[in-house]
């Protein structure tokens, strides 16, 4: 019986992906930086109807965001927590952001990071088992939450409340990035450890104004940029890749694997890479 372990695309055992939210103007120049340096962003939108003059015009978001290999997900119509609204209400808020942003932009939308507060406090009948089913119903494959930065860096066990590892103005941030780029896999192969890892950025681009701080999302580019182990990527490619991974078919003695989805996929057994493209099958 051998360890297998995930590896994201070309063998790597680390990815990086950011998620910032609101749509606001700063997510220009937050956009600009983060693509210089070669890290991927999903940008959370409202519902450019809710956010009037506010609003990001749909050139900016083609040209900054899509034309950079970022992604748009869903952020709330109305911007509420779900958490704390009615079921019927929280339904209504995620189906009519995502059916605008998708006949905005002409494109299939299903990622969100929740509004607000989220689904850290519940009440008037929510609960986070309602919220998942009908995130579920309306396409959403996955959800950011927030509140518990750590220093884990682990693929979330529930797409749904997909933990960050940090938001950008946490205190620990540059030590948990030098953590994760010094991150060595053990070398033992049969070490339970040998999982992969990710780094996943948080917040809102107008806190860089707020605080004067925009050198602070110069350095934590240059620290997480330009690395051979990591992976770059949207929260999307990640989830679609793991899923891809997922989907993999074994035969009962598992020394073969097919691969019946349209990524090529690697992994490590016992040490060993291995990777299979789509529609392939290999023996181990």
């Amino acid at each position: 019986m051998r360890y297998q372990f995930l590896r994201f695309p070309n063998g790597k055992s680390k990815a990086v992906t950011l998620s910032y939210d609101d749509a606001c103007p700063q997510d220009v120049r937050f956009s600009e930086i983060i693509s210089r340096y070669g890290l991927k962003c999903t940008f959370n939108l409202n519902s450019p109807t809710m956010r009037g003059d506010a609003a990001l015009s749909k050139e900016t978001v083609e040209t900054c965001f899509l034309a950079n290999g970022h992604e748009i997900a869903v952020h709330g119509y109305f911007h509420k927590a779900p958490g704390i609204i009615r079921p019927i209400e929280g339904i209504r808020d995620v189906l009519e952001c995502r059916t605008e942003l998708e006949q905005t932009y002409g494109r299939i939308i299903r990622g969100m990071a929740y509004p607000d507060s989220g689904i850290t406090n519940f009440a008037n009948g929510t609960d986070f088992a309602r919220i998942k089913n009908y995130l579920t119903d309306l396409g959403i494959v996955y959800a950011r939450t927030l509140g518990g930065d750590n220093n884990s860096f682990l693929l979330p066990e529930d797409w749904h409340r997909w933990m960050p590892t940090a938001h950008h103005n946490n205190p620990h941030i540059f030590d948990y990035i030098d953590e994760f780029v010094n991150l060595q896999l053990p070398a033992t192969v049969y070490h339970p450890a040998r999982y992969p890892r990710l780094f996943y950025l948080w917040g809102h681009s107008y806190e860089f104004d707020l605080n004067q701080n925009w050198d602070r999302l110069t350095e934590i580019c240059e620290k997480l940029a330009g690395k051979d182990d990591i992976w770059y990527a949207t929260n999307m490619e990640i989830y679609e890749y793991v899923s891809a991974y997922n989907a993999l078919v074994y035969s009962a003695d598992g020394t073969m694997v097919y691969n019946p989805t349209l990524f090529t996929v690697w992994f490590d057994v016992d040490g060993k890479p291995y990777e299979i493209k789509s529609g392939e099958t290999i023996t181990l």
